[in-house]
């Protein structure tokens, strides 16, 4: 007899009992396995967003530290820019104040070489000066001291040291 929809009871039964048979080894055999290979990739995967979490908390943590490196590496350099740039300055400081040491220091050995030439130009000249007068004493000595003559030789005398002086003043001007 067939029944509704082309099922007889004991086929139905068969294929019930078989359907329970296979839910039951497939239960056992296959949806434990699977279960459990499932919930062990789930663990897995909470454990590898887990590890990303901590590895991006990790790097946020070595982003922050590098920054406050490089933020301290750059002060740093800054400081060491100014004091080289101080350091720099003062020896310019150094080197003009020593510059000016020497240049005053040639200055007053040329005045010092001026000043003992300008004193043998003197001494010359008053040895000239006294060779003259002594020339001319002995020009009037040996002539007549008539009143005339007495003025012409003076007067020479006069005119020799003159040139004598406007020759020294020439060579060294005070």
């Amino acid at each position: 007899m067939e029944g509704f929809l082309g099922l007889t009871l004991p086929s139905f039964l068969g294929q019930l009992i078989n359907f329970l048979i296979l839910l039951g080894i497939l239960t056992v055999f296959g949806y434990k396995p699977i279960r459990s290979m499932l919930d062990e990739r789930s663990k897995r995967i909470k454990q590898s967003m887990e590890q990303a979490e901590a590895t991006k908390r990790e790097y946020d943590r070595a982003r922050i530290e590098v920054e406050k490196q490089i933020s301290k590496a750059r002060d740093e350099g800054r400081s060491i820019v100014e004091q080289a740039a101080q350091a720099g300055e003062r020896m310019k400081e150094e080197a003009r104040q020593e510059a000016r040491r020497e240049a005053q220091a040639i200055v007053e050995r040329t005045r010092a070489e001026l000043e003992r030439e300008r004193g043998k130009l003197l001494n010359e000249l008053r040895k000239d000066f006294v060779d003259i007068a002594i020339l001319a004493a002995e020009r009037v000595i040996n002539e007549t001291l008539d009143r005339g003559k007495h003025r012409q030789l003076i007067e020479k005398a006069l005119a020799e040291s003159t040139v004598l002086k406007r020759g020294v003043s020439q060579q060294c001007p005070e």
